[in-house]
């Protein structure tokens, strides 16, 4: 989670005015995913995630990673 979020910080997927990132839930299945947000809250990136990596990275969706 640590990479991708720095990854994605960094500019290192290409992707163009990313806004945020959002941990979020499949409406029929309930699986988690983690969401990348332009800045008009529309989804243009989202990758699947187990629920240990949801849960275990929370904290760092919310703040951010620690920067190395």
């Amino acid at each position: 989670m640590e990479a991708f979020l720095i990854s994605i910080e960094n500019g290192g997927l290409g992707l163009k005015d990313v806004a945020g990132v959002a941990l979020a839930r499949n409406n029929s299945d309930g699986r988690p995913f983690v969401a990348v947000l332009d800045d008009q809250h529309q989804l243009i990136l989202a990758r699947w995630v187990t629920p240990e990596i949801a849960e275990s990275g929370k904290d760092m969706i919310q703040h951010g990673p620690k920067k190395h």
